[in-house]
């Protein structure tokens, strides 16, 4: 009898021992922002979508999902060394995936052509090309919903740090000509460098543009406005667009208007003036010619941009060999429905909640044969480049 009872109680603690790894396989696998990585881990357009985290040794972390190659999550150290999550987004990708209940470009790798195309139209040598119109009777960022942003992409994870995705997009798509192959990598560095490049090539001459979409707080409180974010661009003169954020061909100087961030002040300071490219876009969203594009050519070693956070200490700069920046301050953030949206942590936002820094060609650019071309031919290779290093101030 003694033996049985020695042999219940065996078996007994071993059946708890069980039942307490099993709880603990079951527990959520999270990444330092929090996300839970099983709420990525689906089948989009047939393909597998998942999360990949990239990371260093002194506290980066980069969460990409290689639908839309978005940036999920983006955490640095404050200054008193707390992990912070300094871009907006979803907790899972059935929320990325809803165009229609929660649509948005978060942290997305756009293409083909990233920013606006007048009425949709460009003409590449003798042929005139009609793209999809998505926003009003503009074409925005490759055709919105069925561009590279709603796409999936193949995924190559590299050690700790980097990731390559690669999309295969058909000629005829959204109205682009050319069978485009695009590859985008992303690498973090020791530095906690977020290191992009976009690099592709087409059968057909054709246009092509991308860039990243992070919105950034750095102030990892996304809950209040990020009017407090001091804000650097190294621009002497910027493109004025008309209503629908068509850029009218002009170039004017910076020079006593609020679009002058040549010397570093916070969005806050100028977000609410008068000046007419404000209000027309209710905050900014406008390109910026930069000084450090010359002859040509971009000088990706210079820095084109910065933003700070006053209560973080968190200090990024960005670099680009691209002529042209984007800075975009939310404004449609919190703006009718989109103000009912929960994002991650359960969060909704409010307007101007965060700012974007978009390397690009300018926008509409092909209707603009004196900026620089987004032209790309069977015989050439597209290449783009832009860093954001983060440090403390």
């Amino acid at each position: 009898m003694k033996v049985l009872k020695s042999m219940l109680l065996g078996l007994s603690a071993t059946a708890l021992l069980f039942s307490a790894c099993e709880k603990k396989e079951q527990a959520p696998q999270l990444t330092v922002s929090g996300l839970d990585v099983a709420k990525f881990d689906t089948t989009i357009q047939g393909k597998p979508v998942q999360l990949f985290t990239l990371k260093n040794a002194n506290g980066m972390e980069v969460c990409i999902t290689n639908y839309g190659g978005r940036i999920v999550s983006l955490v640095v150290p404050d200054k008193d060394g707390k992990p912070t999550d300094v871009v907006l987004g979803f907790d899972n990708i059935a929320q990325y995936a809803d165009t229609l209940n929660s649509p948005s470009d978060y942290g997305s790798s756009v293409g083909r052509y990233a920013n606006r195309i007048k009425e949709g139209k460009f003409t590449l040598g003798d042929n005139e090309y009609q793209l999809k119109k998505n926003d009003g009777p503009n074409c925005l960022h490759g055709g919105g919903n069925t561009g590279w942003m709603h796409q999936v992409y193949d995924a190559e994870q590299i050690g700790d740090s980097i990731l390559k995705l690669t999309i295969v997009a058909a000629d005829g798509e959204n109205g682009f000509p050319g069978k485009v192959m695009a590859v985008t990598t992303y690498k973090v560095t020791a530095d906690n460098t977020l290191d992009m490049t976009w690099e592709a090539e087409s059968d057909r001459p054709t246009i092509i543009n991308q860039t990243n979409h992070n919105y950034y707080n750095l102030s990892g409180d996304f809950t209040q406005p990020g009017y407090d974010q001091v804000l650097y661009v190294n621009a002497d003169k910027f493109t004025p667009s008309d209503k629908l954020y068509i850029p009218t061909g002009e170039i004017k100087s910076v020079e006593g208007t609020p679009m002058d961030f040549r010397t570093p002040h916070a969005i806050g300071d100028s977000i609410q003036s008068d000046f007419d490219q404000i209000q027309n876009a209710t905050g900014y969203d406008h390109n910026f010619c930069l000084n450090t594009y010359k002859d040509g050519k971009g000088d990706d070693t210079q820095v084109c941009a910065s933003l700070y956070s006053p209560k973080t200490g968190i200090f990024m700069e960005m670099y680009t060999n691209e002529p042209g920046v984007q800075v975009y301050s939310g404004n449609f953030q919190g703006v009718g429905a989109d103000a009912d949206i929960i994002r991650k942590h359960g969060i909704k936002y409010p307007k101007h909640v965060s700012v974007c820094l978009e390397s690009q060609k300018y926008p509409d650019s092909p209707n603009h044969p004196e900026w620089v071309q987004p032209t790309l031919n069977p015989d050439e290779k597209y290449y783009s480049h832009a860093t954001y290093k983060f440090s403390i101030k």
